[in-house]
């Protein structure tokens, strides 16, 4: 039955005990031979420090069995021999109660040649201590010289080197049992005997060698280095352990000592012999190792189901159960012997189970259970319910959450009560169940506390006195039938349990037992203790196999088939339930039937055709089987996107675990456990989904092929895959690599505990490869486990943080799906229809009751197997041939035979039903298969139905003719084509049985109706082992065929019409799988849907779709609902997906339209189709399940309401409970709650992988970072889910190093007057002669000003204008953008991180903000006529760019260079970046963009916003404005840099003119650049070739430093006032060559001549076209602008901040609901009742005057040739009116203006350069109109006498106006008029 210490056998070991098995069996009398796994798994196997070249000691087992059977003709050895070892052991106490003699010990001899003198080894080697007490002997780590004593030579010591583990401690404690040595003479190494070592050092002993006796000293060297005899070791305690240990008694107890696990380590039983897992529980001494079997003489257990007990009476710890853990070695776990007090021994009767038929199970209860002597093999203790009497300490905090008071409330009395209460309720096929038991338990406790609270009284009153104990128990136990029996004794509980056993030894066959018998032990001085023995026939046995893991339980069942303990099981079932004989029978019908076989299809049972016209037959007309194509559906998709956000929140999480920015690529490789089925699967998602060409990782070409590489099961191999694998990771830095995990919670076993325990080979694989250092520390590689039953990962040792869980979202809104699960399941239970779709096979388990009682020593699953087989075999007799075996087969088993048979008979092309029957053995799995082929095959069935074995270590193998008819239905399938996995085999009429240990995930067909689970039964109480089997039938299915209780399923007409006719409606579901093509990206051009295999699926693509080369779709037949495709999960409201719109990170995407077939299964027909539709549509359903009764009852109890349901069975066997007083797991929790449960309540036990991720503290938890969970129900889509993941983080990561620019064209082209003066294309520097020969194009040709006023010019008077077609808006249209790949040489915003940029934009972590100091700086504006006071902020790093006073303290000016300096790595002008709003979003790193070279670069940020841009830019300069500028414009933003610039040119003129340099040799130039621009190019004309008339363009992308290097190096530059560059297009390089160099407006990017402008000022109040303003001024001071072609800026599109517009709101709210306030409404009559507005008065004003162009200048409008006057001034009227500036001062340059009739004047704040004379030299249109602007009302009037204007205009006093603001706000006034 398999204990821990069973683990790998050795094939050597197994085949030589099984050789001796096989003989002993035919040398023996008795029919039941010595169990060879009994010998082998049942022995404790070696401890885990085994070298592995020790050689099994054949001789020794041979000598053994030899021994053991001429002792005794068979192995059912009579209990006196218990106690033989003993006597030899303990020469001075004889305990033994037994008159046989010992048995002598003959020493084998000596091998031939070898010395065999006293004192030498048999090598002839020296080890008498008197010889080698000078030697230096080198002795192994861990090893210990001690003395052993030979009998021959009494006055001398021989030396040996013995593993002191193997040694006690100072107490006589903890020494190991078995041996470890060396020998010192020789230097042989490895004895692992101590018989063998005794041998080989020649000890010559008559008795037993055993340590204790002849190993007496240790060795201790003196100071003068001689070695002598020292300290005696001290074995005493031990010796009395094992004494008890040899005399084979059983004697757990259950006070369990304080242990490691919190539980006391006990699972849902301590799995029975499996007490080492966890280390510290008591029954940790297993029979006494000697050889590799037991010792002779001691008592065999039967070769039955439950290991005997070990024998090892630990220590009675009265502390509780949770005081502090005493740490131990993993399986060492020793306990303090006690001696043995008498009358506390129970002797197992011989033959309890021979006789009774039943073998007890005794649950430990309170108190101390006595010792088992005897037949202990026939009994079985079971810790099942023992902690739910060892109540917890808890905290008060989950004290409150439980509602009580203290957790000690329950006396024993009570506690013994509440038992026999619980076993009195339970049905007859129920056994208890440890969590049920736990909720009574606290229901009592919480009852308690109520009661206390309200009686105000302790507990103790309640609690009821020893001695009305007996008589209530028995009060209590007398309803329940007999059942339960309750035994009072006094003394003892041993003598309770001996009553009970002795009674059921010696009970007739008739007489009915109880179920359980509570024996209770009122004893006066230790208190009440008591015990539960369980007698049902049912109970007994499945609590028995219960405590058994499921590797065990497998390996007991293999070695009942190894060992032929089957025999008479088969035998039974040789004959059918008539008593015919079956072989004959079949072989009978084989000869009747003759060379024919029945119809494969179409055609009735009694058809019969030859072989050859079977095989023949294939498909007359196009099959009905659906075919989808590969789809991505709406809840995949969300799934797909949470993974994203999660993986970004990694990123944004501050820990530095991840940086997505770093990444350019995603590469992945999937883990999946080991079936080869399941492989297949994934690979076919993979292939099918065309993510690797999606990603970029292979080409169309060979993605087919190369998938394979991708995916890799947990085997032997993987350890070679998986280092290829960590060596790309390795290799690619800039590659993110994702670890998909998937069914992550199989094998969850840690590496160290499955080398110990020798464990399976795949045993631990997973935790060697997920849990590995490399995975762990890679900073690239991000690890997804994905689960349906992820409760083992969710402990209290997670290593996954909780926030880095998704959660697979229900979605009920999808169209005509509906996903099936277990919930599902459980509630259609309550809809009342006549065929359920979980249901229980009565019958069935009737007759397995039967055949368990006849075969007690059988484990069940191998009689529900036989019994299966049988019912099948005898069903399918009955539907072809024997009718008369109908009646002897379950209705249930009939029904399924039936569908399965006649399915295909009844279809043209041969489609029929699946069938899974779930047999988790694999050699039962094997046998079912054979059986059922061979019973198929003789009745002539082989071409109706397959018979598969769903092995998962082995591939699927169909026979050549199914495949054939399989190829037929698929009908594009190449030649060599076969089935790898279950969904390729839709539609096939067949039987599949699969076995292994876990379903694995795999996918079954639509086809799939039935699922047989009647094998699943009470072995499978934990949550995850019942929930995955059931797993097996989950789906997705269709609405249509889900009705909801009352109705069975039957389709109505009506609703087949209404599912007809969706599916040729265009019912498309718009999913996003592209984005546009990037133009300077390769790598996005691959991001294609899905694999180009060019079928596009059925509907036709949308007329909008984009036809790029990618865009074919695959059809792919079959993929069903699934993991990965939910098919026909069409939307009717087209459901338009985004699949990158994760923040403004994700592109603006064009959609693809996929379309979706109606997806329909052919489970059921619907009837009355049209003659013409051949397609017959059919209904996805869920399948049937039949289930075992004890799996029925469990998942059912959602209808009754009573039973515990299976989510609140312990989650896996891999965990245990945290303690037994806990809430109770809601069934209607959610994934998360539930998640939080167990993270709270469960925790890893000893052999988890996650076990040894505890944190320091109890607290910590060590959670890795880059580690994702992704759980969703079974079948419900994953794959496909991951797969998308995996596609729209690689576009995330594309996306975060693509910009969106704005990409639009010049306007005004059209008006531009083409100079004849240029210079020549290829001079890289304007030459001044002739540039300043050239007239400036006073037309703006920026597009972002596409809605301004025009700029007067003689051209634009000849341009027609038409009244504009462009509507109004107060929105402007949405600009044009296009993706760019960022560059190398890129200008970045906060979210970019690099290894080479981040001392540029952190101060190091240490240093605070506080390390940047700030400056105060003053000086005079003549403009603003007062003294203006910045603020500088300069980080410490950034101090040498300033000039400080002596005293270091104050701060007097910025250091400039010299127009002289050469320095190639860094530029001379300082950049000056004004910002708002944009503290995040700013492209203010320009690390990049100068090439890492030194810059000086200043933020100028507004006073208010200062905080913020420091937190994010610490190591940023910033300039910070005055408060009275926190709402002005960007002009005052200009205006400031401009006046602080030229104040600080002065100023270091004058430093540096003291050491001697010229004023004029100080550089004079800033850059003024928008934190938008991202990147820069340089074009270049190539001369025209041959082919092309054109010439032709070409660009690159540059460095900010190379453009303004190349600028600042332009010739005589101190004579330019402005350079600049163009604005990036797409159309840039296509144009026709253009002169390198124009003198026309510059924005966003320029360098200014401070000097040279000195004169010239940005309007500081102005908030638009301050540089159109600033130009034109420029300009008509005859300075030179100049703007390099060859060079262009990009500006990215960023959506947030930036100078964007005021929300004008009310200064006085008065009510919350506002409507918006329209331009028009920003100014109002001087002292009127207007609402006064909050905002700048400038800025209304401008707002207003580009709105009112129809009421100020109504002669204007489309009217160029009669423009608008405004003198100094440029402000924006509107697109349709023009505006003509011209420039007060003397010896301006002004446009020519003769002629020109003018349509209307604008003044606006004139200075006094603006005279009357000046007016004169205008002409205007009669009735062109005049606006005067000015700060207030009297300079108004004072502006209208001065200029003379009420000569030439006519005013009105209601035309009057100001802004809409009040007088605090100071607004603008202005008067309008006409000229007369």
């Amino acid at each position: 039955m398999g204990n821990s210490y069973a683990g790998q056998l050795k094939s050597a070991r197994f085949e030589e005990a099984l050789h001796n098995s096989i003989e002993a069996s035919l040398r023996c009398s008795s029919v039941v031979p010595r169990p060879i796994f009994s010998q082998l798994y049942l022995d404790p196997d070696q401890p885990p420090f085994l070298p592995e070249d020790v050689k099994p000691k054949v001789e020794e087992l041979d000598k053994e069995l030899v021994h053991r059977y001429s002792q005794n003709g068979n192995l059912d050895f009579p209990t006196n021999q218990a106690v033989n070892e003993m006597e030899d052991e303990e020469e001075d106490e004889d305990m033994s109660d037994s008159s046989s003699p010992p048995i002598p010990y003959s020493q084998k001899p000596a091998p031939e040649g070898s010395c065999t003198t006293d004192g030498f080894c048999q090598a002839g080697k020296d080890l008498r201590l008197v010889s080698l007490c000078m030697e230096q002997i080198d002795i192994p780590a861990g090893f210990l010289l001690v003395g052993a004593k030979s009998p021959n030579l009494p006055e001398h010591i021989l030396v040996c080197a013995v593993d002191k583990r193997f040694l006690p401690d100072d107490h006589g404690k903890n020494a190991l049992l078995g041996f470890s040595g060396n020998c010192i003479g020789c230097g042989e190494r490895g004895f692992r005997y101590f018989t063998e070592f005794s041998n080989h050092i020649n000890l010559k002993l008559t008795t037993q060698p055993k340590k204790q006796k002849h190993l007496k000293y240790y060795l201790v060297r003196s100071s003068q280095g001689v070695l002598s005899k020292g300290p005696l070791i001290c074995w005493k305690e031990c010796r009395s352990r094992q004494s008890s240990a040899a005399s084979h008694s059983a004697k757990p107890n259950s006070s369990v000592s304080p242990s490691t696990t919190p539980e006391g380590g006990s699972a849902n039983g301590y799995k029975s012999g499996q007490w080492s897992d966890t280390s510290s529980t008591p029954f940790s001494g297993p029979p006494k190792k000697r050889h590799r079997g037991w010792s002779p003489g001691s008592p065999v257990p039967p070769p039955g189901l439950v290991v005997p007990v070990p024998t090892i009476r630990p220590s009675a710890r009265t502390e509780p159960l949770l005081s502090v853990p005493v740490p131990q070695s993993m399986l060492t776990g020793i306990l303090q012997p006690q001696p043995i007090p008498a009358g506390e021994t129970v002797i197992v009767p011989e033959n309890l189970l021979n006789n009774s038929g039943v073998r007890p199970v005794i649950l430990i209860g309170y108190g101390t259970l006595p010792y088992f002597y005897g037949n202990v093999g026939d009994i079985v203790v079971s810790p099942l319910l023992v902690n739910c009497y060892k109540i917890p300490q808890l905290e008060n905090k989950d004290l409150d959450l439980l509602g009580l008071t203290s957790s000690q409330l329950l006396s024993v009395e009570n506690m013994i009560l509440l038992t026999i209460q619980y076993l009195v309720q339970l049905g007859p096929d129920q056994i208890p169940l440890r969590e049920e038991f736990e909720q009574i338990m606290l229901k009592a406790m919480q009852e308690f506390t109520l009661r206390e609270r309200s009686l105000q009284m302790s507990a103790q009153c309640v609690s009821v006195s020893p001695g009305q104990l007996p008589w209530l128990a028995r009060l209590i136990a007398s309803v329940s039938r007999d059942l339960v029996h309750v035994v009072v004794t006094q003394n003892s509980l041993a003598e309770g349990i001996s009553e009970t056993l002795r009674s059921l030894n010696e009970m007739k066959h008739q007489q009915k037992l109880p179920d359980y018998v509570v024996a209770i032990c009122a004893s006066k001085i230790r208190g009440n203790e008591f015990c539960v023995v369980v007698l049902g026939q049912y109970q007994s046995r499945a609590l028995a196999e219960s405590m058994l893991t499921t590797s065990e339980f497998l390996k007991e069942i293999s070695y009942e088939l190894i060992t032929g303990k089957v025999s008479f099981l088969a035998s039974h079932f040789k004959n059918t339930s008539l008593g015919d004989d079956l072989d004959k029978l079949l072989e009978k019908m084989l000869q009747q039937r003759g060379e024919s076989v029945i119809i494969p299809f179409n055609g009735d049972v009694s058809e019969c055709v030859s072989s050859q016209e079977a095989i023949a037959m294939v498909s007359t007309q196009e099959p009905d089987l659906d075919v989808d194509t590969f789809q991505i559906y709406q809840p995949q998709l969300t799934v797909a996107r949470k993974l994203l956000s999660q993986v970004c929140a990694i990123a944004d999480s501050g820990n530095q675990s991840l940086d997505l920015g770093h990444f350019s690529k995603v590469d992945f490789i999937v883990v999946v456990p080991r079936s080869e089925v399941l492989v297949q699967q994934t690979l076919q998602r993979i292939r099918q989904s065309g993510v690797l060409v999606d990603l970029g990782l292979e080409d169309n070409g060979t993605a087919y092929q190369r998938a394979e590489k991708y995916v890799v099961r947990l085997d032997n191999e993987i350890q070679t895959k998986f280092e290829i694998f960590m060596r790309r990771v390795k290799q690619n830095p800039y590659t993110l690599f994702v670890l998909v995990h998937d069914n992550a919670h199989v094998d969850l076993t840690s590496a160290i505990s499955s080398s110990l325990s020798h464990g399976e080979p795949s045993h631990g694989l997973a935790d060697r490869v997920i849990n590995c250092r490399e995975v762990l520390e890679a900073f690239n590689l991000l690890v997804l486990q994905v689960s349906s039953f992820p409760y083992a990962l969710q402990t209290q040792q997670s290593r996954i943080s909780s926030s880095n869980e998704v959660h697979w979202i229900q979605f009920d809104t999808m169209v005509n799906k509906l996903y099936f699960g277990l919930n599902e399941y459980s509630k259609s239970l309550q809809w009342g229809v006549t065929s359920p779709l979980l249901r229980c096979d009565e019958t069935f388990e009737k007759m397995v009751n039967t055949l368990l009682e006849r075969y007690p020593r059988l484990h069940s699953m191998v009689i529900r197997c036989y019994l299966l087989i049988q019912q099948y075999s005898q069903a399918l007799m009955a539907l072809t041939t024997m009718a008369s075996l109908r009646d002897h087969s379950t209705p249930e088993t009939l029904s399924i035979m039936d569908d399965l048979i006649t399915s295909p008979g009844k279809d043209k092309n041969g489609c029929g039903h699946m069938l899974v029957i779930r047999v988790p053995s694999v050699q039962l799995a094997m046998l079912a298969k054979e059986r059922l082929q061979e019973v198929r095959d003789k009745l002539g069935l082989q071409y109706r139905f397959e018979i598969l074995l769903g092995n998962p270590a082995s591939e699927l193998t169909v026979a050549k003719h199914f495949v054939t008819r399989l190829k037929a239905w698929r009908g594009n399938e190449q030649e060599d084509w076969i089935p790898r996995t279950y969904q390729d085999l839709e539609g096939l009429p067949c039987i599949v049985v699969l076995t292994g240990k876990d379903p694995l995930g795999e996918t079954f067909p639509r086809s799939l109706k039935y699922c047989d689970l009647r094998l699943i039964d009470s072995s499978y109480l934990t949550r995850t082992a019942l929930e995955q089997e059931v797993g097996l039938a989950c789906c997705y299915v269709s609405k249509d065929a889900i009705r909801g209780p009352i109705v069975a399923l039957d389709l109505s007409e009506k609703e087949h019409e209404k599912v007809n006719g969706n599916e040729n409606d265009s019912d498309e579901l718009l999913i996003d799988l592209d984005r546009p093509q990037s133009n300077s990206s390769a790598v996005t051009g691959t991001s294609g849907s899905l694999a180009d295999n060019g079928v596009s699926s059925s509907s036709a693509a949308d007329k909008s779709q984009k036809q790029a080369p990618s865009f074919n779709f695959q059809t792919v037949a079959h993929s069903s609902v699934d993991e990965g495709t939910c098919p026909g999960f069409t939307a009717e409201d087209t459901l338009k997906q985004e699949c990158d719109s994760l923040g403004n990170q994700m592109a603006s995407s064009t959609t693809s339209k996929l379309s979706s077939l109606s997806s329909v299964s052919q489970t059921f027909r619907w009837p009355g189709r049209s003659a013409e539709d051949v397609k017959a549509l059919r209904a996805a359903l869920p399948r049937i399940v039949i289930l075992s009764k004890a799996a029925y009852c469990l998942l059912s109890s959602q209808k009754t309401g009573n039973l515990p349901s299976s989510s609140s069975l312990l989650p896996h066997a891999d965990v245990s409970w945290l303690s037994s007083l806990r809430p109770l797991l809601h069934k209607d929790m959610n994934s998360e709650e539930q998640s939080l449960y167990y993270r709270q309540w469960a925790t890893a036990r000893q052999h988890h992988a996650d076990y040894s991720n505890q944190g320091e503290t109890s607290g910590s938890r060590n959670f890795h970072p880059r580690r994702l969970l992704l759980t969703g129900p079974p079948q419900v889509g994953k794959t496909g889910s991951y797969l998308q993941f995996l596609r729209i983080l690689f576009r995330m990561l594309i996306r975060l190093l693509e910009v969106d620019v704005y990409d639009e064209e010049e306007i005004n082209t059209n008006h531009t007057e083409n100079s004849e003066i240029t210079q020549s294309s290829n001079d890289h520097w304007p030459d001044i002669e002739i540039f300043s020969k050239i007239s400036f194009d006073l037309s703006v040709h920026d597009p972002k000003y596409r809605t301004i006023s025009p700029v007067y010019t003689e051209q634009l008077s000849r341009v027609k204008q038409e009244t504009s077609k462009e509507t109004k808006s107060e929105e402007a249209k949405k600009r044009e953008t296009v993706s760019m790949m960022l560059t190398k040489y890129a200008a970045y915003n906060t979210f970019h991180h690099c290894e080479q940029c981040h001392q540029y934009m952190d101060i190091n972590p240490a240093a605070q903000v506080s390390d940047s100091t700030l400056h105060a700086f003053t000086f005079s504006s003549s403009m603003l006529g007062e003294e203006i006071q910045l603020h500088f902020i300069i980080p410490k790093s950034k101090e040498n760019h300033f000039v400080f006073s002596k005293q270091g303290k104050h701060l007097e000016s910025m250091r400039l260079p010299l127009v002289s300096d050469k320095n190639l790595n860094a530029v001379k002008s300082p950049i000056f970046t004004p910002s708002s709003g944009r503290h995040e979003h700013g492209l203010l790193n320009l690390y990049h963009a100068m090439e890492g070279i030194s810059h000086l670069h200043l933020l100028v940020v507004k006073e208010y916003e200062m905080p913020l841009y420091r937190k994010y830019w610490p190591n940023h300069i910033m300039l910070v404005l005055p408060g009275m500028f926190n709402n002005a414009g960007i002009g005052a933003a200009r205006f400031l840099i401009k006046e602080l610039s030229y104040h600080n040119l002065e100023l270091e003129r004058n430093r540096l003119e003291e050491l001697g340099v010229k004023r004029q040799c100080v550089w004079p130039f800033i850059v003024v650049m928008d934190d938008s621009c991202v990147l820069w190019n340089m074009h270049s004309v190539h001369e025209q070739s041959s082919q092309s008339l054109e010439p032709e363009g070409s660009s690159k992308n540059v460095s900010l430093k190379s453009i303004l290097q190349h600028i600042e190096a332009t010739p005589k530059i101190v004579h330019y006032a402005i350079l600049g560059v163009q604005k990036w297009n797409s159309k840039l390089n296509a144009r026709k060559a253009k002169a390198p160099f124009s003198r026309c407006h510059v924005h966003d990017f320029i360098l200014l001549n401070i000097d040279l402008t000195q004169n010239v000022q940005y309007d500081l109040n102005r908030y638009f076209c301050e540089d159109v303003d600033f130009n034109l001024r420029t300009n008509s001071s005859g300075l030179l602008i100049c703007r390099f072609n060859n060079f262009s800026v990009m500006k990215k599109h960023i959506q947030v901040g930036g100078q964007k517009d005021f929300v004008v709101k009310p200064k006085i709210m008065v009510s919350d609901t506002l409507a918006s306030i329209m331009p028009l409404q920003y100014i109002c009559a001087p002292d009127s009742e207007h609402t006064l507005l909050a905002a700048p008065s400038q800025f209304l004003l401008e707002k207003f005057l580009q709105h009112a162009t129809y009421k100020l200048f109504p002669k204007a409008i489309h009217n160029f040739k009669n423009p608008v006057l405004a003198i100094d001034c440029y402000l924006n009227i509107g697109l349709e009116a023009a505006i003509c500036y011209v420039s007060s001062r003397p010896h301006s340059v002004n446009v020519n203006c003769e002629g020109v009739f003018f349509s209307g004047l604008l003044l606006y704040l004139c200075d006094s350069f603006v005279g009357a004379d000046l007016l004169k030299q205008f002409r205007f249109l009669k009735g062109a109109t005049l606006c005067v602007i000015c700060q207030d009302r009297s300079s108004l009037r004072q502006t209208i006498v001065r200029l003379e204007l009420e000569d030439e205009w006519q005013f009105r006093l209601r035309d009057e106006f100001q802004t809409a603001n009040s007088s605090d706000d100071k607004p603008l006034y202005f008067l309008t008029g006409r000229h007369i």
